[in-house]
């Protein structure tokens, strides 16, 4: 892809055969000698090594791979999105779209402890620890175009794990494809809102103590059991760890956490085939399967009350 197309050092074409990553192209690199970091930046790409998957192996990736890699699924929805749209007109009105849609903040946390400093425009961003270890925002401001950008940030980041938003990197604000369709003292705006919304986090996760030690700890099924309770109002929901099973071929399951069978019965899944009904599951836990969480398979059983 673009990594091989920044790369000319190869003077044998076959060397690029089996070329399939960037993971492949920094082995190639490496093993003509070449710096595989300055060769690509050369080529106008920047590389970063980031731990994934279970094991948190060191991979390379793109700074844009490693940037998408690292997102909340909600977030990372909201970037791709937004990049889709060529037209800064038409980003701009989404914002306003936001703006309409977002829960508005209680004055009485309109206060100076909340307000964000150097927007352009008042900003109050408040949030909050909740039972299953995530993060939830709220945002008001004086101006629509500000509180759009605020909801974007709400929308996006909420419900996510405060080590994810705390280890965040803001490139993906350039990523959105905004900073054509906003001036200069918006975009720093922006960036302070993300800023803010990061120190609030950190608080969170410091102040909650034991407490919020004890709800990061809340065991996969629970928080699975919250989601989908939350969001489906089953009637009925039986949810089995079975990760100890896959342990012999996967030593990090026999701590439980990696693998489930769901059955849940709902009057949501009404009108949807069973591909619908999975999709919904998947998107409600998207934030605790690999490689965000520590899900690796979901055997799922969607029926409707009158199905049982």
């Amino acid at each position: 892809g673009a990594a091989s197309e920044a790369c000319h050092v190869c003077e044998d074409e076959d060397d690029c055969a089996d070329v399939k990553s960037v993971e492949d192209l920094v082995l190639l690199l490496s093993s003509l000698h070449f710096d595989a970091s300055r060769a690509l930046r050369q080529g106008g790409l920047e590389l970063r090594k980031v731990r994934r998957g279970p094991e948190k192996k060191n991979t390379w990736l793109t700074t844009a791979q490693a940037a998408a890699t690292e997102m909340p699924n909600a977030l990372k929805s909201l970037v791709t999105a937004f990049s889709a749209v060529p037209d800064p007109m038409l980003r701009y009105k989404q914002l306003l779209h936001f703006a309409e849609k977002l829960e508005p903040l209680a004055v009485e946390h309109q206060t100076p402890e909340n307000k964000v400093e150097g927007c352009v425009s008042q900003v109050w961003v408040k949030g909050r620890l909740e039972e299953d270890g995530t993060v939830t925002f709220q945002a008001e401001s004086d101006s629509q175009l500000t509180k759009g950008l605020a909801a974007l940030l709400v929308k996006g980041l909420s419900g996510a794990e405060p080590e994810a938003i705390v280890s965040l990197e803001p490139s993906f604000i350039e990523m959105l494809g905004l900073k054509q369709s906003l001036t200069p003292s918006r975009n720093n705006g922006f960036l302070n809102m993300f800023l803010k919304m990061q120190k609030i986090t950190q608080e969170l996760a410091s102040s909650a103590g034991s407490a919020g030690s004890d709800a990061r700890n809340i065991p996969m099924s629970k928080k699975i059991e919250n989601a989908l309770r939350d969001n489906f109002n089953p009637s009925s929901l039986d949810i089995q760890d079975d990760s100890a099973s896959h342990a012999g071929h996967r030593p990090d399951s026999a701590d439980g956490g990696t693998h489930f069978r769901v059955e849940i019965v709902s009057d949501s899944f009404e009108g949807m085939n069973t591909i619908k009904r999975h999709k919904a599951i998947y998107g409600v836990l998207a934030d605790y399967m690999e490689p965000s969480g520590s899900i690796h398979a979901l055997s799922l059983s969607t029926k409707t009350p009158a199905e049982v």
